[in-house]
């Protein structure tokens, strides 16, 4: 039991939810996305003024009953000094690009550089939102726009990825949490030395 007891202080309690901060310009969909993880289905949202917040269970992949405390940032220009605030103690971010607003990716991949400065090594996944929309850029095209493999590459030892979703038809939507879980994990077991790095 003892043995038990210290892999679990290691790995951290898995009973313990993790806590994973959802940022990205406003308009880019991240309350779209978090009641698609809440609830499973589309639902109407109005523009995040303070902040919203829900406690999810993981529906497939490896995160499959895994708990969550998911945190929608408002993604106002002048209310992104408080991301520091919800990245402070996260175990993963999910960030939020509209890749459909071609005009705004500049000052999305400006924000998104300040918060991997912020946040060190923490996983970052990078969702290309508005799949559905027929003028939105691809996640490779995403990533080679923003610089991505410069920007969150090895030299950061951060764990990243970039992937298509659409929180309107929940395309990618879970496969962003169980790749995020995943990464979390391996952090962890990078930090504790359990796994060595590649």
């Amino acid at each position: 039991m003892q043995l038990l007891d210290k892999l679990r202080e290691k790995m951290g309690n898995t009973l313990k939810p993790h806590q994973v901060a959802i940022l990205g310009l406003d308009g880019a969909g991240k309350t779209c996305l978090l009641y698609r993880l809440k609830f499973n289905s589309y639902v109407n949202t109005v523009k995040t003024v303070g902040f919203n917040w829900e406690k999810v269970r993981g529906t497939s992949g490896s995160a499959k009953g895994r708990s969550f405390c998911l945190f929608d940032a408002p993604g106002q220009e002048k209310l992104r000094a408080l991301w520091k605030t919800y990245t402070r103690k996260c175990d993963g971010i999910l960030y939020i690009i509209d890749s459909a607003d071609a005009d705004r990716f500049e000052e999305s991949r400006l924000e998104l550089a300040k918060t991997a400065r912020m946040t060190g090594s923490v996983p970052i996944i990078v969702v290309c939102n508005k799949q559905d929309l027929p003028v939105a850029k691809s996640d490779v095209e995403i990533a080679e726009i923003f610089g991505l493999k410069k920007e969150l590459g090895p030299q950061s030892q951060r764990i990243w990825a970039c992937i298509p979703g659409c929180a309107v038809t929940g395309e990618g939507v879970e496969e962003s949490l169980s790749q995020l879980y995943d990464m979390i994990v391996q952090r962890k077991q990078q930090k504790t030395g359990l796994v060595r790095k590649k």
